[in-house]
């Protein structure tokens, strides 16, 4: 009986450690691992940008309320443009919308391990369940993260915890620290 889950574990880890899916030809990987990074790009800078208005205007306690109603929808629209989905996925989840698959959650053990064993994270590319590429970039915390992301008390204030309790009543996503793995980008195509 342990022989069989251990098997199965090492097939799932195979399967989880694969970083380009084996069913496209390498011109095809290239080509969707290079718009994969574009979509990112794309979908961080409307983000960003936006979450960036909202903070210099009013701080948290405006970009919060605005990150809850619109980041989602933001991304969505990327999304159509470039006829894709795209989530931001993570661990440590704000909004339920952003719990991962199993597949995303391999992508982000993967990091976490790299990560602590002081590797380069670089954007991955899989064969999803339905046979179609995926691609997963990591998403990092910096300094401007902080404010809504950071430990409470220190970068996060009271205040600005208070309303995340009110905002996210099932909250997970404080305590982090500059260049700690937030989650991840994930793109079907």
């Amino acid at each position: 009986m342990k022989l069989k889950y251990s098997v199965l574990f090492v097939l799932f880890v195979g399967v989880i450690s694969c970083t380009v899916s084996t069913k496209l030809s390498k011109e095809d990987q290239e080509k969707h691992l290079s718009k994969g990074k574009e979509i990112c790009q794309k979908s961080f800078a409307l983000l960003s940008g936006n979450l960036g208005a909202q903070m210099k205007q009013g701080g948290p306690s405006q970009a919060l309320p605005f990150c809850n109603l619109r980041a989602i929808p933001l991304t969505e629209e990327i999304a159509k443009q470039e006829q894709v989905t795209i989530k931001r996925v993570a661990k440590l989840y704000r909004n339920e919308e952003n719990k991962p698959n199993s597949e995303a959650l391999g992508i982000i053990n993967k990091y976490e391990t790299a990560l602590k064993k002081g590797e380069e994270l670089t954007p991955v590319l899989i064969s999803s369940p339905s046979g179609k590429p995926q691609f997963f970039a990591p998403i990092m915390i910096n300094k401007k993260c902080l404010a809504c992301h950071g430990t409470v008390g220190l970068e996060v204030s009271q205040k600005t915890d208070s309303l995340i309790k009110i905002l996210y009543p099932n909250d997970l996503a404080t305590g982090y620290k500059i260049g700690d793995l937030r989650g991840v980008w994930s793109i079907k195509f």
